[in-house]
């Protein structure tokens, strides 16, 4: 437990250095400071390939660089009894020469970001796809029902004008006065009931059955559109390069998705079933109200609805900016939230619950005050549609009124005029409603869409060729490759080498030589500045992507796993493979014994990222996942590095047997892992520094391999790694 809290306290992740030597001098542990002060950066250093601030400014240093800070920090101890505190500098990606990489906000760089009129146009090509005449064909018979339901709709104002008229002219027949009153009101009652009742309910009836119908048709069609968008949206991700992804927040991404999803849902419907449907019916009434009525109501119905508009349309635009303003609040309370949750274990490390807890709601905070200003704002205007309506409608009735009184005009066109007035404010509250929500969905789906734009740096070349790589033509060769992740930081400077097919071949040397960024851009996740890779003789340019990276299994660092069964991220190795072959893998892994002991056996849940298993059962299931994948290239990344003693001396058995007749590649800290290895690349700066067999480097003393071993594997040394 001691050494475990030792271990721990050395890896804290904003220790300060100088706590170090008095931690072991209260502990009276029996070693230099010297020793103690390399072996922590050297685990500080490390650790910096993975954390995203680090504090010791060692980059892709050589050993003897590395050896002089030592130096200078152990005299500095002597002298002063403390260690120089190291500023901090800030990193955001997995490697010590990427600290210029910053995460943006869901920016998508110089790309233009596409406009509405671009999205709309790019829904209607998923709601009248050419390649499928069925969702064509509902989309017309919808369009069918829609007219229908309309016309149902403004006639129902007209039904009560003839029955209003057609009463009034029975009473003056009989004498009466020749408009209703109340003594002549009870007589007619019965007539004006049924003509009301029977004309009202067809119309009503006949439209909300039009209305569902067409909802009901038009379904498949928006359920259709979202799915192929999604799915779209969903592939065009994974086309995306590692860089894209490294330089965007995932909690933001899933954000904007998810809004972009949402949008598109209202968006499809109201474009083709409200907003030009509604437009109709405004100019249909309009017309109406100035045959019948005269001019003076066609003005009122146009002005009021041109006052509608623009209002509605001055305030939505100037409340915008809140709705951005609130998107990008959920987008940082969202990022807080799942990076604290995936970091669960880390929080609970050093107590820090409440600041957790804090940090969110800030975030939190800010979202808030956000939404309060969109929330006021749409107060604002919905009393402003509100206030001009009403007013339209009291002018109407004045001016109706006005000719009644005139003789101009009947009761029954009182009640008309006073119908299509209130037909016309179903539409209008709508649309009004309808721009507003369309509006805020074409911001939450333009960045979807842009990013859709967005073209993948790693792309197929034109041509190029599904060529089928085998053991036998499997040999790799970098030639004069030059590579930097960021300008005036290089990682590979001119950098040559040959691996052999079928050979075993072992790349070491210190973090930050390096050695992980050869295998990405193997696998083409990143491109050379300059210089040229080939596999079996070809260029990997010329190779398709997909068949290029069927050919390489990886048994990566850090394994994260999929949150399902056990058996589900063992089969994705390879999907094609049955259950006794997965569990064959399962076996040479060393993974199935403990997998048959647990209750649900292979249908055990792996928790999230794969948090319910341990680091060495999670190694295991990598290595499980390479061996079924079967490819002619096999690439060890550290790939015992989770495992105890007993378990590694298992695997690496196996892994010889896997390896055996196929080129490998194996990526190692600890050079007792890779003594086996045909030949042993050592890496420095940027280039091949040495290459030999395990013993044909140890021959030679001076050589930086030999240094590297004696360092690993001297009795102080091994003293403190017991410790450490």
């Amino acid at each position: 437990m001691a050494n475990l809290i030792i271990y721990n306290k050395l890896l804290v992740y904003k220790s300060n250095c100088n706590e170090v030597p008095k931690l072991l001098t209260k502990l009276n542990f029996r070693f230099s400071v010297d020793r103690l002060i390399r072996r922590s950066l050297s685990l500080r250093h490390k650790e910096n390939s993975y954390r995203s601030t680090s504090y010791l400014p060692i980059h892709h240093t050589s050993l003897e660089n590395r050896e002089e800070q030592c130096r200078r920090l152990s005299a500095s101890y002597y002298r002063h009894g403390k260690l120089p505190l190291l500023k901090p500098q800030t990193r955001t990606c997995f490697h010590p020469g990427v600290s210029g990489l910053s995460r943006e906000h869901m920016s998508l760089g110089t790309n233009q970001s596409v406009n509405s009129k671009q999205m709309l146009e790019g829904m209607l090509t998923y709601i009248w796809p050419k390649d499928d005449p069925s969702i064509r064909n509902r989309v017309k018979l919808a369009v069918g029902l829609l007219v229908g339901a309309k016309l149902l709709n403004v006639s129902v104002p007209f039904l009560f004008k003839f029955a209003i008229d057609d009463l009034n002219t029975k009473v003056a027949a009989s004498g009466g006065d020749a408009f209703l009153n109340f003594s002549s009101a009870p007589d007619t009652v019965l007539s004006t009931a049924v003509a009301i009742l029977v004309g009202y309910g067809i119309a009503r009836a006949g439209a909300a059955g039009f209305n569902e119908l067409r909802n009901a048709v038009f379904a498949k069609v928006a359920q259709h559109s979202i799915r192929r968008i999604a799915r779209n949206v969903f592939l065009h991700l994974h086309n995306m390069d590692l860089s894209f992804h490294l330089s965007r927040q995932t909690g933001a991404l899933s954000k904007t998705i998810d809004r972009g999803s949402r949008g598109i849902n209202f968006v499809l419907s109201a474009m083709v079933f409200n907003i030009v449907p509604t437009a109709f019916e405004l100019a249909l009434v309009s017309s109406i109200l100035g045959l019948k009525c005269g001019a003076g109501f066609a003005l009122l119905s146009v002005g009021c609805v041109g006052l509608y508009s623009a209002f509605t349309l001055a305030i939505t635009q100037w409340r915008t900016k809140f709705r951005v303003f609130m998107n990008r609040a959920e987008n940082e309370a969202g990022n807080k939230a799942i990076d604290s949750l995936l970091n669960y274990e880390t929080v609970k490390y050093f107590s820090n619950e409440k600041y957790e807890a804090d940090r969110y709601d800030q975030a939190l905070k800010k979202y808030e005050d956000a939404s309060l200003k969109t929330s006021t704002s749409l107060a604002l205007l919905n009393f402003g549609q509100s206030a001009i309506f009403s007013g339209a409608i009291a002018m109407a009735m004045v001016m109706a009124a006005k000719q009644i009184a005139q003789g101009n005009m009947t009761v029954g066109d009182l009640v008309m005029v006073n119908g299509l007035l209130f037909q016309l404010s179903v539409p209008l509250g709508f649309l009004g409603s309808v721009y507003r929500e369309v509006r805020q969905a074409l911001i939450d789906m333009q960045t979807m869409f842009t990013l859709m734009t967005q073209e993948p740096k790693i792309k197929n070349k034109e041509g190029a060729q599904h060529i089928p790589i085998t053991r036998d033509n499997s040999a790799i060769e970098f030639r004069n490759v030059n590579f930097s992740y960021v300008p005036g930081k290089p990682i590979f400077d001119s950098l040559s080498l040959t691996i052999p097919a079928g050979k075993k071949i072992a790349i070491v040397g210190g973090s930050g030589s390096g050695k992980s960024s050869m295998i990405r851009l193997l696998y083409r996740f990143f491109e050379p500045t300059s210089g040229d890779i080939f596999i079996g003789g070809v260029n990997i340019k010329d190779i398709d992507l997909e068949c290029l990276r069927k050919s390489i299994s990886i048994v990566p660092q850090d394994s994260v796993l999929f949150h399902e069964t056990i058996f589900y991220n063992l089969h994705y190795g390879d999907l094609s493979k049955s259950k006794e072959q997965v569990i064959e893998a399962s076996k040479m892994a060393d993974l199935h014994d403990s997998v048959s002991r647990w209750p649900q056996g292979y249908d055990t849940q792996v928790g999230e990222r794969g948090l319910k298993l341990s680091g060495g059962e999670k190694q295991r299931v990598a290595i499980a996942r390479a061996i079924l994948k079967g490819a002619p290239v096999l690439v060890f990344d550290e790939a015992t590095s989770s495992l105890d003693s007993i378990t590694e001396h298992n695997i690496l058995g196996a892994l010889q047997r896997a390896t055996k007749g196929r080129t490998s590649i194996c990526i190692a800290h600890r050079l007792s892992t890779v003594m086996d290895a045909d030949e042993i690349l050592v890496l420095q700066n940027g280039r091949l520094q040495e290459r030999g067999s395990h013993q044909q480097l140890l021959n030679n003393p001076h050589s930086l391999y030999s240094r590297m071993w004696n360092m690993q594997h001297n009795g102080s040394s091994i003293r403190a790694e017991s410790v450490l």
